[in-house]
């Protein structure tokens, strides 16, 4: 049985990325450095779509999009010198949070021509009311070619009878709820678009005479381009194709009142690179920080006073790992941060495997322990999230055979108990791990087969987002509290449209 690892996911999946650029005749070369390095926010598909002129010298959108990797998909010279020329680009990263993984028609971009030309979107984000506005527009005649969410957007920019295309888009996202970053390409400007909560990170970068929107700034720093500010929650920043200077570009409120944001605290946690900056602040310093106060609230020390061995879940639990020893040892327990667990990073996108082993054999493909690291030894294993548990549980099988004295795992993050509607994806409230047990944390231990397990409280996580105040993260998926309401029928599933 051939089965793909993409489906087996033990950790939430991230949203999208966008990228978005002009000024720059090699501008979708450009976007696809932007859109490899945010690979980590999306790898089911990705698009490129550019502006350039046909033979009668009329405005063109030319479109690239495939399934795969981006290094799968721009695999040829032939594309960016032939198939995408111009000097404006935007481009899309995909994981389905919404709509079909398995139609092509989903890949992102969108573009249509309307009355007022060419419009193409980049969308990171879930909209919770989108059902309910495409049933509308479908009853007022509208026609749909994708089962996304983010199609909507095109209709309400297309229908709107004002004059002026800014003042259209504007009036369109303020009918949206939910969370978008967007990037958006017309015939002569790009632009940037966030909810007005910033549940999503959007930035703006320079390269020389060009600009550039995207979701992280290592989408700039792979192009040279030196970060200017984020885009704010419920800001609209319009670049148009001949901006020279800052003073070309124009911002506007999408909204009259904002409220406080709520910026994805998972963002922190486990999505964004650990070398890049969001929401205004270092990942990595964050990270730093999570494994400092999980150590700091949540120690372990070996009971005849040897090291403790502290490892990591690579590679996205690497950062919170170091600030964990880092803390330990400043309080006065020996300890040693150590690489304890070696990451394959060849695996192919499908493998054969038997049903009964695709769990356990699947974990072990990836994973492979430092024996003479780990034997006799005190270890805690410092991961960021247990989501559905059957990775967790393999991986402590495998620790235990290099014969530990003891394994204690320390999560950077209180346990996920409900589903997101805002662009993560989850599995089922039922599946989490922790609503498996009903959060009793003794019946999760016994089923790990660990000496100890522990969380971070909410209050311990939010203390570690240095240089915000607390208020200004969305919980929703520890807490169940739900910044934008979402309709009691609605469940993850349901909001697929």
């Amino acid at each position: 049985m051939a089965i793909q690892f993409e489906t087996i996911r033990e950790k939430p999946t991230c949203n999208c990325g966008v990228f978005g650029i002009v000024g720059d005749n090699s501008a979708a070369y450009k976007t696809f450095l932007g859109l490899h390095a945010l690979q980590h926010r999306g790898q089911e598909a990705a698009g490129i779509i550019t502006r350039t002129k046909n033979a009668e010298g009329k405005n063109k959108f030319s479109i690239f999009k495939g399934k795969g990797l981006v290094t799968d998909i721009f695999n040829s010279s032939e594309i960016f010198e032939q198939k995408l020329v111009g000097s404006m680009a935007i481009g899309h990263n995909r994981y389905s949070t919404s709509g079909a993984s398995q139609s092509t028609k989903n890949v992102q971009p969108f573009a249509v021509t309307y009355r007022m030309g060419n419009l193409s979107v980049a969308h990171n984000g879930n909209l919770t009311n989108a059902r309910q506005i495409r049933k509308r527009l479908v009853n007022e005649g509208a026609i749909f070619q994708t089962t996304s969410d983010t199609e909507v957007i095109l209709h309400l920019i297309a229908r709107s009878r004002l004059e002026n295309q800014v003042e259209q888009i504007k009036e369109a996202l303020r009918q949206l709820e939910g969370a978008y970053s967007l990037v958006l390409m017309t015939d002569d400007k790009i632009i940037g678009a966030r909810d007005p909560y910033g549940f999503r990170p959007l930035v703006l970068g320079k390269l020389n005479s060009s600009w550039i929107i995207t979701s992280e700034t290592v989408a700039l720093d792979i192009n040279q381009a030196k970060y200017v500010r984020d885009v704010e929650p419920g800001e609209m920043v319009v670049i148009p194709k001949n901006a020279k200077s800052d003073k070309d570009i124009k911002s506007y409120k999408i909204f009259d009142d904002l409220p406080v944001p709520k910026h994805c605290v998972f963002e922190f946690i486990y999505f964004s690179r650990p070398d890049g900056k969001i929401f205004g602040s270092n990942v990595d310093k964050i990270r730093r920080k999570l494994g400092k106060n999980l150590a700091k609230y949540h120690p372990v020390k070996d009971p005849d006073g040897d090291k403790v061995i502290v490892i990591s879940v690579p590679d996205s639990s690497n950062t919170a790992a170091i600030g964990y020893q880092n803390q330990l040892e400043k309080d006065g327990i020996p300890s040693k941060l150590e690489i304890g667990l070696i990451r394959s990073h060849y695996i192919g996108r499908t493998f054969i495997l038997p049903e009964q082993m695709k769990r356990e054999l699947g974990v072990r493909i990836k994973f492979n322990t430092v024996k003479g690291v780990l034997e006799n030894r005190t270890v805690v294993l410092v991961d960021d999230s247990i989501v559905r548990g059957t990775t967790a549980k393999q991986l402590v099988k495998i620790i235990r055979e290099a014969n530990p004295k003891s394994i204690h795992i320390r999560i950077s993050s209180p346990p996920i108990s409900f589903p997101c509607f805002y662009g993560m994806d989850f599995p089922s409230k039922e599946e989490l791990f922790t609503n498996k047990f009903n959060g009793d944390l003794e019946d999760m231990r016994k089923y790990l087969e660990v000496e100890s397990l522990e969380y971070m409280t909410k209050e311990e996580l939010l203390d570690s987002m240095v240089d915000h105040a607390p208020e200004h993260f969305c919980t929703a998926c520890f807490t169940g509290e739900y910044p934008v309401p979402v309709e009691k029928q609605f469940t993850k599933n349901e909001l697929d449209i």
